[in-house]
């Protein structure tokens, strides 16, 4: 008895058949490459990286060494997070307005909320959108 196959290719010999197996499960959720600026960045001309020092935003995610993305086009809003300049630093914290009064709250109970007095060189530099930092 003889077994004869044929494929596209014109082969009848078995020993060149090829296998086509089975399709991968995660083939159905393969998707374009990932393009991070597409993703992470709204308004390119206003945004901006930062690397963050210290450890007063741990409770917000944001860790020393991180990376954070700032846009500088977004208003500061109450209970974002947002890089403000006062008195010329720089310095990444959580915004809250109430009517006029401003306090820049960090998200580490070893330290205390600033709350802006009205003499302060004070004004907010952007609003952090995201953070990225290894695990």
């Amino acid at each position: 008895m003889t077994d004869s196959f044929s494929d596209n290719s014109g082969s009848s010999n078995p020993l060149d058949r090829r296998s086509a197996g089975f399709p991968s499960p995660a083939a159905d959720y393969i998707e374009q490459r990932l393009d991070l600026n597409s993703l992470l960045i709204k308004h390119r001309e206003a945004t901006f990286f930062l690397r963050v020092e210290g450890d007063s935003m741990l409770g917000a995610g944001i860790h020393s060494g991180d990376l954070i993305i700032v846009d500088r086009s977004l208003k500061g809003q109450h209970k974002k997070v947002v890089v403000a300049v006062l008195d010329g630093e720089l310095i990444v914290r959580r915004l809250l307005v109430d009517g006029e009064n401003y306090t820049l709250a960090s998200e580490n109970v070893d330290y205390p909320a600033i709350k802006i007095s009205g003499d302060a060189n004070f004004e907010i530099w952007g609003t952090v959108t995201n953070v990225i930092h290894e695990l």
